[in-house]
């Protein structure tokens, strides 16, 4: 039998904190959770030793089915100690289609953090351009802490679907921020409780040097890279740690590291703004083309936040039992907002079926567990990346003032449970594990090869002016922009999918400001078939997990 669905083992329990994190799930106040943060103040400790190498894994490649193969990969916990406790990585990969033009390994990292590359490699595989999947063994792995690799558990899924089932569409304001607290203090306790042994090794400085052990275990001098997202910041951060071992990174939906790193709270307005932009943008479409849209009777905006409290009044009954109310629609929103214009008309008759109260609607299913497995690690992972100030007087201001500045989605994400990005603030400013894997050095990545950044100009998830940021941060670098809605380039623009094969591939570097304009414009009526060049993963799966995709445009 495969690799590929192994059991990861346990990890033995480490005593890595002590009274003030037992005392954080008491966190009744504002008071006592400001006396928790003031005693805890975990950071990365500076050592002078420089350890040993860690050992290189051995990959034991067996079929896993559809021309896979799988192995795993034993790499060190802590890397202060590399030849002490391992952990578990499960690694995936198809080999070149036409070996006479091998060019060597294709490292595929997803969005996140918090999904699987073992399943992004399976899934998006087969769509792929020729000239990728001809000239590279195409290599995807799940992270630790996620997936098969000794996935991170935080609140178990009957707690986690309280949390979504509690919040609000239109939640009551400042009254809302005591609450968001405890719930946020309850999740960081139960992540203590579930896997505290493991916290403090998931950012993404470790992360990095998985790779650079995986690179080598592949027997690859250098690194060709395609990350999409947060992916973008693990090779940022391979690169800065690592500048000449880099070959080819193609960093898509990039992230401004220095902002994300070490100012949260710019990273989380920016997160705010453009979600709330790229949804305001679809409601303007829909006053403008009502017949195509489908909601609002001309007036959409005054029905969207109308709806949102009708939901929140009399949620919807589901299918399996459950409920949906305005909080479920925003949450599922802010996910397939990210496909761009092509699913404005879905949206706009999915709106149209949960104004009908028609639980079918795919924007009236609530987080399953499925979505848990994702969110879980998304908050963790970030929690250890970002350094955000320990005053619960700050969190309160910027909680209250992003709520406001974005008024369509922003109030239920800014009170709700942790659960994705710009919802991390209130579990991290509480954090009470150990950051010994965050990256806190350069980005520089001085006398790298040359590196390809993509933006999207209305990118609602990793906003443009992150790309444009990385791009200027980076020694060498070359910036390509997409003029278009929705999360990412690669696979929704055939020009910046022609761009991002010939770099790749030939190491050939679009001029930096090189522009693409080739978004797939919405159709005339919601499409039952995802157009050429289009993701439209939420039409064919019914609903988005955040499984990762990218769309067919050889």
């Amino acid at each position: 039998m495969s690799t590929y669905h192994h059991t990861p083992r346990r990890l033995p329990r480490l005593r890595l904190v002590g009274a003030a994190a037992t005392a954080l799930v008491l966190a009744a106040t504002a008071t006592a959770t400001q006396a928790m943060a003031a005693q805890n103040t975990p950071q990365k400790p500076q050592s002078t030793k420089t350890p040993p190498p860690p050992p290189v894994p051995t990959l034991a490649w067996t079929d896993c089915q559809g021309g896979y193969e799988c192995a795993n990969a034993d790499v060190p916990l802590d890397y202060r100690n590399p030849q002490g406790r391992t952990i578990t990585l499960a690694v995936v990969r198809k080999k070149a289609a036409d070996p006479a033009k091998r060019k060597g390994t294709l490292f595929m990292q997803p969005g996140g953090p918090g999904n699987s590359g073992v399943d992004f490699v399976r899934n998006n595989y087969d769509d792929l351009p020729a000239a990728l999947r001809d000239s590279f063994d195409v290599f995807g792995y799940d992270v630790r802490g996620v997936g098969r690799s000794s996935a991170l558990t935080c609140f178990d899924d009957a707690r986690y679907t309280k949390a979504v089932t509690d919040a609000k569409g239109v939640p009551s304001g400042p009254d809302a921020f005591g609450p968001a607290l405890r719930e946020a203090a309850e999740f960081n306790q139960a992540c203590l409780d579930n896997s505290g042994e493991l916290l403090p090794y998931v950012g993404t400085e470790y992360v990095a040097r998985d790779i650079d052990l995986l690179r080598q275990a592949l027997g690859e001098e250098q690194l060709t890279y395609y990350g999409r997202s947060f992916g973008s910041y693990i090779g940022t951060v391979y690169a800065a740690m690592f500048p000449k071992r880099v070959r080819a990174l193609a960093l898509d939906g990039a992230y401004d590291p220095k902002k994300h790193t070490d100012q949260p709270y710019a990273t989380d307005r920016a997160q705010y703004l453009a979600l709330d932009g790229a949804m305001g943008r679809f409601l303007d479409w829909c006053a403008a083309d009502p017949a195509t849209c489908g909601f609002g009777d001309g007036e959409p905006r005054a029905a969207f936040e109308k709806l949102k409290g009708d939901l929140d009044a009399n949620p919807v009954p589901t299918a399996n039992g459950g409920q949906a109310n305005g909080y479920t629609l925003v949450y599922r929103l802010m996910f397939n907002i990210n496909e761009g214009k092509v699913i404005w008309p879905s949206l706009g008759a999915a709106l149209q079926k949960a104004q009908a109260r028609d639980n079918t609607s795919f924007l009236l299913r609530p987080p399953s567990p499925a979505s848990y497995d994702f969110l879980g690690p998304n908050v963790v992972v970030e929690c250890v990346d970002k350094d955000y100030p320990r005053s619960l007087r700050k969190l309160q201001r910027n909680v209250t003032a992003n709520a406001k500045a974005a008024p369509l989605l922003g109030p239920a994400m800014a009170y709700g449970p942790p659960t994705y990005d710009h919802q991390h603030a209130t579990a991290c400013v509480q954090w009470p594990a150990e950051k010994v894997s965050r990256y806190d050095g350069s980005f520089r990545a001085r006398g790298s090869a040359p590196i390809l950044v993509l933006g999207t100009t209305g990118d609602p998830d990793t906003p443009y002016q992150d790309a444009v940021a990385l791009s200027r941060q980076l020694d060498n670098a070359s910036l390509l922009t997409f003029q278009a809605e929705g999360h990412t380039a690669f696979g929704r623009s055939a020009c910046a999918t022609d761009a991002v094969v010939g770099y790749l591939v030939d190491r050939k570097v679009p001029a930096s400001g090189t522009t693409c304009a080739d978004e797939t414009q919405p159709p005339s009526s919601a499409p039952k078939t995802a157009p050429p060049g289009t993701t439209l993963g939420e039409l064919r799966n019914g609903v988005n997990e955040r499984v990762e995709r990218i769309g067919d445009v050889s």
